[in-house]
């Protein structure tokens, strides 16, 4: 009788063996995924995937800002002119309403990290390719109005004017306001979501837009509450139930012979 309860047992541990094998893979998988080891995203080249991690610097080290010079691992910013239309056809007394156009616009294109949140400050990093994505919720760190220099008065020297990037453009039309200069940044250490394909670039794992697809890049997303992972759970449940077959059988097996 023993004979036969130990040879069921370890005939259930030889059935239980490759599923508790790839169990396991698929938890270890997922658990690299989740501390966005470059590793285990390299194998997912070509997907799509969302992950969520805090920024960090990009193979070349953190970046300043455009306008403000803040230190951040990316940057944006917008020049906006404000006028007053000319409205030859006004009638009297009417009031005249401003308006304004977009003549700059610009945003960095340089590849900045994400990792695991907690990871020390040396972790292998993935890379985001930010190029053709607007991220949202960043953090605006400059608003500047600069106005239309006039005859006989002072007025405070645009400074922010050549640091510009990019191309002015734009009809100029209606008598000028004022210029307004808006920056974002993200800086290092903020919380982000991605959502991107994985893509392998020199050893580089980085997640850009696909072809003909966008990146999403959300700027200071909530902490996800920490929860046990089912895969977790039945890749530990497996290979006690693993254990413990083996062991019994193996232990019935020979107290019967």
């Amino acid at each position: 009788m023993l004979l036969v309860i130990g040879s069921a047992l370890l005939v259930v541990a030889a059935v239980l063996l490759p599923l508790t094998v790839f169990a396991l893979r698929r938890w270890l998988r997922q658990r690299g995924l989740a501390r966005l080891r470059p590793g285990a995203l390299a194998a997912s080249e070509g997907r799509r995937v969302t992950l969520t991690g805090v920024t960090a610097p990009g193979p070349d080290g953190p970046v300043s800002s455009g306008l403000a010079g803040a230190e951040c691992v990316w940057h944006g910013h917008e020049v906006l002119r404000h006028y007053w239309p000319l409205n030859r056809d006004l009638e009297e007394g009417a009031v005249r309403e401003r308006a304004c156009d977009s003549i700059a616009d610009y945003a960095s294109e340089d590849l900045f990290g994400i990792v695991a949140e907690g990871s020390p400050g040396d972790a292998d990093r993935v890379f985001v390719d930010p190029r053709g994505t607007d991220p949202q919720g960043v953090e605006l760190c400059l608003k500047r109005l600069v106005g239309r220099p006039q005859p006989g008065v002072a007025s405070p020297a645009d400074d922010l004017l050549p640091r510009v990037r990019g191309r002015i453009s734009g009809v100029f039309r209606g008598e000028t306001i004022e210029f307004e200069y808006r920056e974002w940044v993200i800086r290092p250490g903020a919380r982000v979501r991605v959502t991107g394909q994985v893509q392998v670039r020199g050893g580089r794992v980085v997640l850009a837009a696909p072809e003909g697809g966008t990146l999403g890049i959300e700027h200071g997303v909530d902490g996800q509450p920490v929860r046990v992972s089912p895969r977790r759970t039945e890749a530990l449940v497996l290979t006690a139930v693993l254990a413990v077959c083996s062991v019994a059988g193996a232990v019935l097996t020979t107290v019967a012979l």
